[in-house]
């Protein structure tokens, strides 16, 4: 299924900066997948469309992928504000990129692989729920929340 991105943060797509990427790959000490670069490139600050995902028993939605960039006065929307929210509260190796409408974030497991990160939820509570094996599966999973499982 085809995603359609909704426009969240701003009316228009800021595109983020391959410098952006390497500051951000930088600070966390990992090499983000490719296709996430290519997809946050031109989509960071919007929402997916479908955007739910399957975790455990339920379902979840993906309110916005997070920003690249740090831009002024979205902090609260930044991968790298929401990993300094996380970090004293999860083990080393989650990075977030996605965030729900309850506050819950979708993160990049990098703890058993630095070459291919597994994908999970961390709740409010700091639960860290897995969701799927890779980026790519995790987009490829994305639905409207109308099917049966």
């Amino acid at each position: 299924m085809a995603i359609r991105w909704l426009k969240y943060l701003s009316d228009e797509p800021r595109l983020a900066t391959p410098q952006e990427f390497e500051q951000l790959e930088h600070q966390w000490g990992v090499t983000l997948p490719e296709e996430y670069k290519r997809v946050a490139a031109a989509h960071q600050g919007m929402t997916p469309e479908p955007g739910v995902f399957d975790v455990g028993r339920g379902t979840n939605v993906i309110s916005v992928f997070l920003t690249v960039s740090g831009e002024t006065g979205q902090d609260d929307y930044s991968a790298m504000g929401a990993f300094e929210v996380l970090e004293p509260h999860v083990p080393e190796g989650l990075y977030p990129f996605a965030e729900t409408p309850g506050g819950e974030y979708v993160c990049f497991d990098y703890r058993e692989s630095q070459r291919q990160p597994g994908i999970v939820l961390i709740t409010v509570e700091m639960d860290i729920h897995p969701i799927a094996s890779s980026f790519s599966e995790f987009l490829n999973a994305l639905h409207s929340g109308n099917r049966r499982t």
